[in-house]
């Protein structure tokens, strides 16, 4: 059973099963910061190489394209900033192995710098993610974010996933969109954000109150935990308040990505974020 099949803890309160077993190893920051590493970052796919050669932030060191992308890459009148490497498609497939859709685009890149808490802008919806390791749902949670204009997506330089490969595939693009702010504590940054002004709600199951019946006001973070644990103990203490996400079929519990996109939503919502 992978990460992604593992019950979360978003919905209503339930009976608790067996527990989930925790994933083991440290894993490298996904963008730079006090622990990053030197190699480069590997990106793939349109929308996600197209958005990695439109950031200015993003330096590009290689970038291979079939024949069929480099002439899209043309017509679209894509600055590539590096000249294209032409190369037959399965090159790119004992690259990446022969399951990853990479539509002919692949690039290495620099990581992004990771920007501090103290940067964090003092308005809006920023989301804080608890060693979600799952490099899947993260790159979903992030495209979720940056199509609610998300400020910010804090997370831990351990158990969390690089922001390369399979994340970056799967946030189709939105690693250029939505700055990455990795921390050595979450809990030394949750405390430091509360005392900025931050609104901190956790979600979890065992949430006191309906995130949708509560009072929020900006800057607002919303703190989801990994699948299957959830959210951590000293987590939990240090959010200045525990919510739930109530759902009215008959299961109540919710992927991460998808206990997310409903957060956001709601949050959204309630703050006159929605236009």
């Amino acid at each position: 059973m992978t990460d992604r099949d593992r019950k979360p803890k978003f919905g209503r309160p339930r009976a608790k099963g067996p527990g989930a077993s925790r994933q083991s190893g440290h894993r490298p920051p996904w963008r730079g910061g006090e622990a990053g590493t030197d190699g480069p970052v590997i990106l793939y796919g349109w929308h996600t190489v197209a958005a990695a050669l439109a950031n200015p932030q993003r330096r590009i060191r290689r970038l291979l394209a079939t024949e069929n992308a480099a002439r899209r890459l043309v017509e679209d009148h894509i600055d590539t900033r590096v000249t294209p490497e032409i190369v037959r498609p399965n090159l790119i497939d004992q690259r990446l192995g022969p399951d990853a859709v990479h539509q002919g685009l692949l690039a290495e890149a620099d990581p992004l710098p990771s920007p501090g808490i103290d940067s964090l802008a003092l308005e809006g919806i920023v989301l804080v993610l608890d060693q979600i390791t799952d490099p899947h749902n993260v790159g979903a949670i992030m495209r979720s974010a940056a199509a609610f204009a998300v400020k910010a997506i804090v997370t831990t330089a351990r158990h969390s996933p690089e922001a390369t490969g399979v994340l970056a595939k799967s946030a189709s693009g939105a690693l250029e969109l939505v700055p990455l702010v990795t921390v050595q504590n979450l809990a030394r940054a949750l405390t430091e954000m509360n005392q900025r002004g931050f609104m901190t709600v956790g979600l979890d199951s065992q949430g006191s109150e309906n995130l949708g019946a509560i009072t929020l006001h900006q800057p607002l973070a919303l703190v989801l935990g990994a699948e299957g644990k959830g959210l951590r103990q000293l987590t939990r203490e240090t959010c200045k308040l525990v919510a739930r996400l109530d759902t009215p079929g008959e299961i109540k519990s919710l992927n991460v990505s998808n206990a997310a996109v409903l957060a956001l939503y709601i949050g959204a919502s309630k703050l006159g974020l929605m236009g």
